[in-house]
């Protein structure tokens, strides 16, 4: 009887919702694990550090924590970035790292069931999808789901601890 309950336990917490916080780039609807999730800001003005690539905008100071600002538009090539008082700053906190990523906008938070997640598609190697876990479907409108954890422990992030790790030390030896 136990592992009756045990099964039937596991497979209600698989087909639970899942929570995301869905942002805009773009035309595109996107959504991450809201759990990441630290806090949701303006963008303000960065310190842009030399020889980074175009998508890390630079670093903040966000009450004494030095955090890299990554631009997902240009990071994922979906348009021109323009900054603007509607451009948000989404401050998450993945792998022992406070990163920001800036998006167009902010739109919910939205519980997606397991059922209603669908695998990316398999486009072959000319496009990379190594961060998207899913598709979501809500009210006829697809949320392309990103793998956060995955986008910023990828290697050509790796730049950013570098760059913050040498931004730290510079402000200490001043």
């Amino acid at each position: 009887m136990q592992t009756a309950q045990v099964n039937a336990v596991q497979q209600l917490a698989t087909e639970a919702a899942s929570e995301y916080l869905t942002f805009t780039l773009g035309d595109e609807s996107y959504g991450i694990d809201i759990l990441k999730v630290q806090e949701i800001r303006g963008y303000d003005c960065v310190t842009r550090i030399a020889n980074t690539p175009p998508f890390i905008k630079g670093v903040i100071n966000l009450r004494g924590v030095i955090v890299p600002i990554v631009d997902l538009r240009i990071k994922f090539n979906v348009g021109e970035a323009t900054y603007h008082e509607f451009t948000v700053v989404i401050i998450i906190n993945v792998l022992n790292k406070v990163v920001g990523i800036v998006v167009d906008g902010v739109s919910d938070v939205v519980a997606l069931p397991a059922q209603s997640i669908k695998p990316p598609p398999e486009l072959g190697a000319s496009l990379d999808t190594r961060y998207i876990t899913g598709l979501g479907t809500l009210n006829d409108e697809m949320l392309i789901l990103v793998d956060i954890e995955k986008l910023i422990g990828s290697d050509e992030l790796q730049i950013v601890d570098s760059t913050v790790e040498n931004t730290q030390k510079e402000a200490v030896n001043l």
